[in-house]
């Protein structure tokens, strides 16, 4: 079985994989001053309440955008599974099957989905991807990584309003029914949900028009589900599109 961890700055999602298919999906809140301590008794917890044993993991990937967690997850890892994690990052990418300009500069979670989205589709992709930030991923069909938008994610945006204003509540993100709100909800909703729609398709659509030939355009994250309705952009839907990008990169290192 292969453990696949994404550790973002909102959440750390797990997946397990027996066969190439993924039979278990966790989430956790990421706490980034959690100890290995604290993090071991998570993941046990997690792991027997699935009946699953810690023999069978025996290739476990790792991917953080949140630096001070590496190292109380890789511990925590070596306790429950006596392993080490394959830890994505710039050393790795010179074999990987895509390209990267600027190693250093590029988060390891848009690494996989670019990794994913490759692998996955042939020609040009753009990956969406709805999380804390809210990020566009340009890949050529040639394999090569041609940039990234990053705009802030919509809970991110409700939230500052919320922190930095007097009298705006942090609302639910949610499809207001109009783009004039008739009370502070709807008119938070219509100002960030409906605003981001515009935002996302013209971003969409200026990238598409950087790329050379037909494009594929992917959703992922965790508030995709959210704006998929209100949205007609997108050819795929992949919500666990990160997990998969660190399987194929853990299948193709651990050969």
């Amino acid at each position: 079985m292969l453990l696949a961890i994404d550790i973002g700055n909102s959440n750390v999602v797990c997946g397990i994989s027996e066969n190439n298919h993924w039979t278990e999906q966790f989430r956790i809140h990421t706490v980034a001053n959690k100890t290995a301590d604290e993090y071991e008794v998570i993941y046990r917890t997690l792991l027997v309440s699935r009946n699953i044993s810690f023999k069978q993991i025996d290739r476990i990937v790792l991917s953080s955008v949140v630096p001070s967690l590496i190292l109380p997850i890789r511990e925590m890892i070596l306790k429950l599974f006596g392993q080490e994690p394959l830890i994505l990052g710039p050393e790795l990418y010179p074999r990987l099957d895509i390209g990267i300009s600027n190693p250093y500069e590029i988060g390891t979670d848009l690494v996989a989905n670019a990794v994913a989205a490759h692998s996955k589709y042939s020609g040009n992709c753009i990956v969406v991807d709805f999380g804390t930030a809210l990020t566009f991923t340009a890949i050529k069909s040639d394999g090569n990584l041609l940039g990234v938008s990053i705009a802030p994610g919509l809970k991110t945006a409700m939230t500052s309003l919320s922190q930095n204003t007097a009298k705006l509540p942090n609302v639910d993100i949610a499809v207001p029914p109009s783009c004039v709100g008739k009370n502070t909800t709807h008119a938070l909703q219509a100002g960030i949900v409906l605003g981001y729609k515009g935002l996302i398709e013209f971003l969409i659509k200026g990238i598409k028009a950087e790329l050379s030939g037909s494009v594929t355009i992917i959703a992922t994250g965790g508030l995709s589900s959210v704006m998929l309705p209100i949205l007609d952009c997108f050819d795929y839907h992949e919500p666990l599109l990160t997990l998969d990008g660190l399987k194929i990169i853990g299948n193709q290192f651990y050969k």
